[in-house]
């Protein structure tokens, strides 16, 4: 069995920022809404008071700065560049700040990884409470880096109540378990669908299945929800997804 190196070196912030924690938000496969839950736990955050960023590690796909109605808003100053701010405050980093939304980002792995090495030594991040990056899906070569040359203090799992996302989801929790990187939980997206007409929540995708982690939360199937999204208005949706004791841990 191939032995896992843990002990890198470590990226190392700008001078001038100060990070408390530093969580990952990851999912076994794409499309399970990982993005989603990082914008609106990062704004669930911001309300609580909090100094929250976000680091968009999805490079091939990222769609952080949609979520947040942001453009090419990120420029360097002295060296760095400072990242963009959301209505709210919360300062995000990603590609898409650079770059037309609509190009294509053609890059290989090791482009990739320095990509994200610069967002996180080269911005100006100053004083944040807590870092979310929202990485992209899989257990691949970002994750693997991030787990290896951050030192994380916590990993959360996204995924649906579906068969198929389990079994992949499992992937990822034992690769977490493997690089001895603390688990926070899961949360489960398209979890229920909340009847306008009767008030009775529907399973679309079947049951959440019991597992050995905490749930953190559960983002329900919402018309409201989609629309805020696509209108870069995540910010606006304060519906109570999080367990309070989870938010309050942050």
């Amino acid at each position: 069995m191939i032995e896992l190196n843990t002990n890198l070196p470590k990226w190392k912030a700008a001078p001038t920022t100060s990070i408390k924690k530093k969580i990952a938000v990851m999912s076994g496969k794409g499309g399970v809404g990982k993005s989603t839950v990082t914008a609106l736990l990062a704004s669930a955050l911001q309300r609580r008071g909090l100094q929250v960023g976000v680091l968009d590690a999805d490079i091939t796909g990222p769609s952080i700065p949609r979520l947040f109605g942001l453009g090419k808003e990120s420029y360097a100053l002295e060296g760095f560049f400072l990242p963009a701010r959301t209505k709210t405050g919360i300062k995000v980093m990603s590609v898409n700040l650079l770059l037309d939304e609509d190009s294509p980002v053609i890059w290989r792995s090791p482009l990739i990884l320095g990509a994200i090495q610069q967002f996180y030594e080269e911005v100006a991040w100053e004083e944040l409470d807590v870092l979310l990056i929202d990485l992209p899906p899989g257990t691949g070569d970002v994750p693997l880096s991030l787990m290896q040359n951050l030192a994380l203090d916590g990993v959360i799992l996204v995924k649906t109540p579906q068969e198929l996302v389990e079994m992949i989801v499992k992937k990822s929790q034992i690769m977490v378990e493997k690089m001895g990187v603390p688990m926070l939980g899961t949360v489960e997206n398209m979890a229920y669908f909340l009847c306008p007409d009767n008030g009775k929540k529907y399973e679309i995708f079947g049951p959440i299945k019991e597992s050995p982690l905490k749930s953190l939360g559960q983002v329900p199937i919402d018309p409201k929800l989609r629309e805020l999204s696509d209108q870069g208005l995540i910010e606006e949706y304060t519906e109570e997804i999080f367990d309070p004791a989870f938010i309050q841990s942050l």
